[in-house]
């Protein structure tokens, strides 16, 4: 065959070669290997297993597997870091990333074993954008830094070792989000960090909480407390401090800085009601175990007063609440059915309930688990969970769900069943593994072997 007659196959032949190198390149661009120690290797299929390394490129469908000396540090394209324990089985099933874009997600499979992993791009885009399965339950990842773990007995083991004692699985959280209907939620901490809240997200005491219009949220305090968010709310937990073993000396002080809040209060108020208060730019409301709707518009928002009818407006539909108008030392007491109106102009009663957004708080089912905590043995067989920041939630086989914020430890068990473990398990808070973001974790792994602890663990 002469040139002039191959050419148009050796065109083609050139062509499908590109073809298909492009997408290989594409397929590798899900992440790589930043450091691997041991025994460690990565399968596509059924092709030839690539042992790991670092630099190794890790594509959509690999099964990364680690044997009993064997981990692995990955990043993947989105920022998402995670380190592979040893004796451990993890499937990049999906993984769809391109910067600046809608539709990115992440899903992967824990067969065995476990990881711990700090979040990147893709779990920050939406509530379901980056989930992980297992035989016991689906992790839905908000954003997150955490551990996830299979045991199946060498966790009892691990803990066994461990000579210091268990810490309490104490919920940091003021409240959590109960329901979520409409738009966004965020929330602002004290030290202006912004993030974006989902259904079962926590709030934290100093967090401002954010709705956006045609947004309503119901927050479920740790003491019962219940408030209903309208639409284009601001609204912070100034000071939140609750033992159930101690109501009595607990707070609950929060402030509305705009629009509207319907609240029901809790065990605080039932134990000390001088510890519990609503304050607003034009009023101080104190709390005498009560329901009461507040609306905080214009001078009260500290916005301009585009009529007569912007200011605070306040009704009482359960107990009794005392009113301080602000630059005033006399005080208004209301009881339920009785209300007031705090504007520029003056103050003047209010006889009929005004129409609010959202329900009233005491119509919202809370669920049974959310602050709640139960036996669990280090020794149990399931998925144990630790978020070290961010949420998780947590649905097990049988439709349960368990959220979990900042410093929470859950699990979910064969049987379909989540709980709240009494105490952080101790393979987990005195976890040797080297964290993602470690800066030299071949030398934390050597410490970790010699029996020295290094500063990467959860406590």
């Amino acid at each position: 065959m002469n040139a002039s007659h191959s050419s148009p196959l050796v065109r083609l032949a050139l062509a499908a070669a590109l073809a298909l190198a492009a997408a290989g390149a594409l397929a590798q661009a899900a992440g790589e290997v930043q450091f691997a120690r041991g025994v460690a290797f990565a399968q596509t299929g059924t092709q030839t297993p690539r042992i790991l390394g670092k630099g190794l490129p890790l594509q959509q469908g690999d099964r990364v597997t680690t044997s009993a000396n064997g981990s692995a540090i990955i990043k993947m394209a989105d920022g998402t870091r995670m380190t592979v324990r040893p004796n451990s089985e993890l499937v990049l099933q999906q993984y769809q990333f391109k910067e600046n874009a809608t539709g990115n997600s992440m899903l992967m499979q824990l067969v065995r074993g476990g990881f711990r992993a700090v979040t990147g791009l893709i779990a920050k885009s939406g509530p379901d954008a980056a989930k992980v399965q297992t035989s016991t339950a689906t992790i839905g990842i908000r954003g997150t830094d955490f551990d996830a773990r299979l045991c199946a007995g060498e966790c009892g083991a691990e803990s066994a070792r461990v000579g210091a004692s268990a810490r309490p699985n104490a919920v940091l959280a003021s409240a959590k989000v109960v329901s979520l209907q409409g738009g966004d939620l965020f929330a602002v901490d004290a030290s202006g960090q912004r993030r974006r809240v989902v259904d079962g997200g926590s709030i934290y005491p100093g967090d401002q909480v954010e709705t956006a219009g045609g947004t309503r949220a119901v927050l479920a305090f740790r003491d019962d407390s219940r408030v209903t968010l309208g639409s284009n709310t601001k609204f912070r937990v100034d000071n939140f401090i609750y033992d159930e073993r101690n109501a009595g000396e607990g707070r609950f002080l929060v402030s509305l800085l705009k629009g509207s809040v319907r609240a029901l209060t809790g065990l605080i108020a039932k134990a000390n009601n001088r510890n519990v208060g609503f304050t607003t730019a034009t009023a101080t409301i104190g709390i005498r175990g009560t329901g009461l709707d507040m609306n905080c518009t214009g001078a009260c928002a500290g916005e301009p007063s585009l009529d007569g009818n912007s200011g605070l407006t306040l009704f009482t539909w359960l107990g009794s609440i005392a009113v301080t108008p602000a630059g005033q030392t006399a005080l208004q007491v209301l009881q339920a059915g009785q209300g007031l109106f705090i504007s520029p102009t003056g103050i003047r009663p209010v006889f009929t309930q005004p129409p609010m957004e959202g329900p009233r708080p005491d119509t919202i089912a809370v669920p049974p688990k959310l602050f709640a905590a139960a036996p669990v043995e280090d020794t149990q067989e399931g998925l144990f969970v630790f978020v070290r920041d961010g949420h998780i939630e947590v649905a097990s086989t049988s439709g349960e769900i368990l959220h979990l914020g900042r410093g929470e430890a859950g699990f979910a068990g064969p049987r379909g069943e989540t709980a709240r473990p009494l105490l952080i398990p101790k393979f987990i808070d005195f976890d040797r593994l080297p964290l993602p973001t470690a800066r030299n974790p071949g030398v934390t792994t050597l410490l970790s072997e010699s029996g020295g602890r290094g500063d990467n663990q959860c406590r």
